[in-house]
């Protein structure tokens, strides 16, 4: 709900539970005034009326009550908005007018030629903001634009969470104290990165499921950054947008115009369980495609095969995937081009004639009698050097002349702003959707940015934002082609998982580590703000031998990757007959629970710190708790789990012990497990009698 006081000088947004209100002062300046819990238009007024504090020497009177800093005039915080002409650099705008359509605000304010709308718009109790430039004047070089400066109200000890990580470790969670000065997480590396997820959340003392929780996520997948500042007079301001430096995103001519990636902002009192809940009803609703529809059990042939493939042996794994209940079957890296290694074949989007004589389709005709869909893995942004692409347009990667080409994986990054790289990717991407019945396409990305040149572009800086919109425009315009086409975002595991990519894709590769223990704090720390209806997860083989050589049983396996999306990785032709009937089991068993898995409401029961790890997903009537132990001492009996989501004044049948439980009994003293032993899981499915 969109609230505009009598003057037109004051707006309030509402949700559910919280409100947002900004108001203009008297000399055009844009003042915030609340984030927090619901308030009435009058309140927001009251509000406004309020002076801001006494001058204090060497301060600013707008310092951390600004909605969005310029760069320029009595301001000394960091600038969401820093630009220059040949003239001057800076901004001193004047506002210009306000408007309203479907809930969403606009606020436009210009100066001189430069026209700057911010816009606000409420989603359930999710604030998005975003930022439109258009030039009309003298060409006008874009050093920064921020998406939102978000402004917290004064609290003291300010504790901040952060996902942090790297290649196989990604999204671990962290919280740490907030200290004066500014905290700085981002990418510079031209994706999103498994270095950081950008998002962050801070508290004073929130619990799981009690407090106040202030969470920002940003919806960009290139290089980003988003800073933190305690200001000296203790409040909190969080900034972010695209970009990792200041050093120029853009250049804008006369005519042309920019807008920003949305920088959304989210208040709980539900602690950090409460928030996540929020966040994922928020991505389910309104960013994730098709959310309401559940994602297929999936086989992926890459660490059963690797480079090694050929259509009989894919059809060999392929029966034997749908013989345990596998509803899509997935070829991996090596199925075109000169693709025996990763040192060939990048850029070339064709079925190789020795592995595939016919193409995909006799092999993808073949998954569809099976009962399954069929999908295949790309990796279009990159390129081999020993490929026929690059062999024709050596000019289409990033580069900077008279500079070695640096190699990652035997592989370059295509100039994915070029018009004629994105005329070549479609061309052959659509040809190969229209060539056989494909039904999903694992879209990877293996390294990052490091020779970002464009020789010959008068402004090459703008290549690290036109790559993503002409990534973005190019799943588009797939998926427009062919809707029947699910599309997974991965890049070399989690390095490419945001809301801009979640917004055009149907789930996220969450990481390379497929080792069931590790999932656990990944997941665990990927929870926090997306939902398990995006979470691909894996159960491979046991030893891993990618990673640690840990040994696990399927069990362990299976529910650890029955949290999210599940998919299994493993050499199905090296299961026992034993190992095969245990996996169909435990497939049926995740069809019956996935509708509440994939779009349940999630509450982290215990986290993955040693022992006892549970999660709970509620849905109407019914609700599964997944648990694991991760190890036990002397013999002692797993803990209990307290329970979460129920209704209090109704009793609850465990299928798995056949007991049942009043639900003020099962949140207030919990329910037992029965886990015994290092690396033991379990389902327990509860359904309202």
């Amino acid at each position: 709900m969109l609230e505009i006081s009598d003057d037109g000088r004051t707006w309030l947004l509402s949700g559910p539970t919280g409100s947002y209100a900004l108001h203009l002062g008297a000399d055009d300046e844009l003042l915030h005034l609340h984030w927090g819990a619901r308030i009435a238009l009058a309140d927001a007024e009251a509000l406004a009326a309020r002076p801001l504090p006494d001058y204090r020497p060497f301060e600013s009177l707008l310092d951390g009550h600004e909605e969005y800093p310029v760069e320029g005039g009595p301001r000394f915080v960091r600038p969401a908005l820093s630009v220059r002409t040949e003239e001057r650099r800076g901004t001193e705008w004047r506002f210009e007018a306000a408007e309203t359509e479907d809930e969403e605000l606009r606020l436009r304010f210009r100066d001189d030629g430069l026209a700057v709308t911010l816009h606000y718009r409420m989603r359930g109790d999710v604030v998005e903001r975003w930022v439109t430039l258009r030039n009309d004047g003298p060409a006008v070089e874009v050093l920064r634009a921020d998406s939102a400066t978000w402004t917290l109200p004064e609290r003291e000890d300010w504790r901040l969470s952060q996902l942090h990580g790297r290649w196989a470790a990604e999204s671990r969670l962290v919280r740490t104290p907030l200290t004066y000065g500014e905290k700085v997480i981002g990418s510079r590396r031209g994706h999103t990165g498994h270095q950081h997820l950008p998002w962050v959340a801070l508290d004073t003392d929130a619990t799981e499921e009690r407090g106040e929780v202030y969470g920002c996520a940003l919806g960009w997948s290139g290089s980003w950054r988003i800073a933190v500042a305690q200001l000296p007079d203790a409040r909190v301001q969080i900034t972010g947008g695209a970009g990792h430096d200041d050093s120029g995103l853009l250049r804008l001519a006369a005519g042309e115009s920019f807008t920003t990636p949305v920088f959304a902002g989210l208040w709980s009192d539900g602690g950090f369980g409460g928030a996540s809940r929020a966040w994922h009803a928020y991505q389910r609703a309104y960013v994730v495609p098709d959310a309401d529809r559940d994602r297929p059990v999936l086989f992926n042939s890459w660490e059963a095969t690797e480079f090694d493939i050929s259509e009989d042996q894919q059809l060999a794994l392929a029966r034997r995937a749908a013989a345990i209940g596998v509803e899509l079957f997935v070829v991996d890296d090596g199925w075109f081009g000169a693709r025996t290694s990763d040192r060939a074949g990048l850029g070339d989007w064709t079925p190789n004639p020795d592995r595939f004589p016919s193409g995909l389709k006799p092999l993808a005709d073949q998954v569809h009698d099976l009962g399954m869909q069929f999908g295949i893995w790309v990796e279009p942004e990159m390129v081999n050097p020993d490929s026929d692409l690059y062999r024709a347009h050596p000019d289409w990667v990033q580069h900077h002349p008279g500079r070695k080409r640096t190699e990652f994986r035997n592989q370059l990054v295509l100039n994915l702003a070029r018009e004629d790289v994105q005329d070549y990717l479609w061309t052959q991407l659509d040809s190969l959707l229209s060539s056989a019945p494909i039904d999903y396409v694992k879209w990877d990305f293996n390294r990052c940015f490091t020779d970002a040149g464009w020789p010959g572009e008068p402004y090459p800086q703008r290549l690290w934002t036109d790559h993503v919109q002409a990534l973005y425009g190019l799943l588009d315009r797939l998926r427009a082609a062919h809707p029947g086409v699910a599309f997974e975002s991965c890049s070399g595991g989690g390095g490419r998982i945001d809301l801009g990519v979640l917004s055009r894709t149907d789930q996220v590769w969450t990481s390379d580590n497929t080792d069931p223990l590790d999932r656990l704090a990944i997941q665990h720390g990927f929870s926090q703000l997306h939902p398990a209806r995006v979470m691909a997860a894996w159960v491979t083989d046991s030893p891993n031998a990618m990673l640690n050589g840990r040994v696990s049983s399927l069990r362990f396996r299976f529910v650890s990757a029955m949290a999210g999306v599940l998919g299994v990785g493993g050499d199905l032709t090296r299961w026992t007959e034993e190992e095969l009937a245990e996996a169909r089991n435990w497939v049926d068993l995740y069809k019956e629970i996935r509708p509440l898995v994939q779009r349940g409401d999630l509450h982290r029961l215990r986290p993955p710190r040693g022992g006892l790890s549970a999660v709970q997903y509620v849905r109407g009537d019914e609700s599964v708790v997944l648990a694991w132990l991760q190890a036990q001492r002397f013999g002692e009996p797993a803990p209990a789990v307290r329970l979460r989501g129920l209704d209090p004044t109704a009793s609850y049948e465990c299928r798995e012990t056949g007991e049942v439980h009043r639900g003020a009994v099962l949140m207030q003293h919990g329910l037992r497990t029965g886990l015994r032993g290092d690396l033991d899981a379990t389902v327990l499915r509860l359904r309202r009698i």
